[in-house]
């Protein structure tokens, strides 16, 4: 009998009816013969709101107390879903990240998983529970609660779904699946049956609220089997796996967009060993996450360096920056919070010339000027002006999938 592990958001679950519809899901998968392992997040807005309350009490609360509070919302999932499958003949049996043996570090709100060990799961699947697990959250090793950062039941369900190897994690989501951009933005954007964990892993990273990018990248690493699909309709949704061959792959897969991006400048930059490390390593130390990177050419000894951040690290960022310009003789630094990214994905860039010229030639067509690139293997992603980020994915679509 194989396992299967099936995790829903909170859209899913975000009132009494949708909580016997997904019981009813979850019965389903254990009547045709699989031992089914459930991770839930917190009932529709329920974290925003325990994050509303924590400010009205406090305008700086203690992260191990956010950390502490937060995990209630799973909580009061995993108890509401376990009492629904028993109500319909079933057993099921509903446990913390703690009690489920899900370890972190000690990072709380941004926490990492560092070990599972599933006996406890594998003890109540042995007696032929449906286990209910709450997402979001493990244990330190000095027995504190920690959480995961948003999205994190992804990164729960697919964690589990590796040490228990599972046959397959199913992602539930208000979604039916990875589309070739976001629905929401471009109507005629389509429906994928399958993506690569590269492709898939590079789209959640560059702005597809799909996954979360470290639930895709657990998945790799483990080659656990993923299917992305909607809690609200029965409709075959995108399978996440191994690409067998890249030539086989479509030169593009997807069109993403990010909005939570601001750019920062550095000018004239000394050019000699150990700069760039003084730059970024000050920035890493504030725990700013720095994305694309780009210095200018040298000229008198000095060149300009460029970088990104989340608009949310900008504020953290600028104090930083402006004591790094003064160390090292920089003469000045500028940055910019109204930017976009868009980018296209995949894998069959690499045997495919002559991809990046498209996507260049299309902004240009709709007058959206490119402020900086960045290239991989199955990736291109240029900064722009925000106002114009929806008529670039639009142009971008009708490019390379109209």
């Amino acid at each position: 009998m194989g396992i299967v592990v099936q995790k829903f958001g909170g859209s899913s679950i975000s009132n009494p009816e949708l909580i016997k519809n997904v019981a009813r899901r979850i019965v389903q998968a254990k009547e045709k013969g699989s031992q089914v392992v459930v991770v839930v997040s917190a009932m529709g807005d329920t974290t925003d709101e325990l994050l509303d309350l924590a400010r009205k009490v406090t305008a700086n609360p203690c992260s191990r107390e956010i950390d502490m509070l937060l995990t209630t919302g799973e909580q009061i999932s995993i108890a509401l879903i376990a009492m629904a499958i028993n109500e319909m003949g079933h057993t099921a049996i509903s446990l913390t990240g703690y009690q489920a043996g899900i370890t972190t570090d000690n990072a709380h709100t941004r926490a990492r998983i560092l070990k599972i060990d599933p006996e406890r799961i594998r003890q109540e699947l042995d007696q032929d529970k449906i286990v209910v697990v709450a997402g979001f959250q493990g244990m330190t090793d000095a027995g504190d609660i920690a959480t995961l950062g948003r999205g994190g039941s992804d990164t729960t369900a697919v964690a589990l779904a590796a040490s228990l190897k599972a046959d397959l994690c199913e992602i539930y989501t208000d979604v039916d699946g990875v589309y070739t951009a976001d629905p929401r933005i471009i109507p005629k954007a389509m429906k994928l049956r399958f993506i690569s964990y590269d492709e898939m892993l590079e789209l959640a990273s560059l702005g597809a609220l799909v996954l979360q990018p470290r639930a895709v990248e657990f998945a790799k690493n483990y080659t656990v089997p993923l299917s992305i699909r909607s809690s609200f309709n029965e409709c075959e949704g995108t399978l996440v796996g191994e690409v067998k061959s890249v030539e086989s792959c479509e030169p593009v897969s997807g069109v993403a967009h990010d909005l939570n991006v601001a750019k920062i400048g550095i000018f004239d930059v000394p050019d000699r060993p150990g700069i760039a490390r003084n730059i970024f390593y000050s920035l890493a130390s504030e725990q700013i996450n720095v994305d694309m990177i780009i210095q200018g050419w040298v000229r008198d000894d000095r060149n300009d360096i460029v970088f990104t951040v989340t608009r949310g690290d900008l504020e953290k960022a600028l104090p930083v920056v402006e004591n790094i310009v003064k160390e090292i003789g920089a003469s000045g630094f500028v940055y910019n919070d109204r930017v976009a990214k868009v980018s296209i994905v995949g894998a069959g860039m690499i045997t495919n010339p002559g991809v990046a010229a498209n996507m260049f030639k299309a902004l240009a067509k709709e007058g959206v000027n490119i402020e900086m690139i960045s290239t991989s293997e199955i990736k291109v992603s240029c900064i722009i002006e925000e106002d114009q980020a929806i008529k670039a994915v639009g142009a971008l679509h009708a490019e390379f999938f109209e």
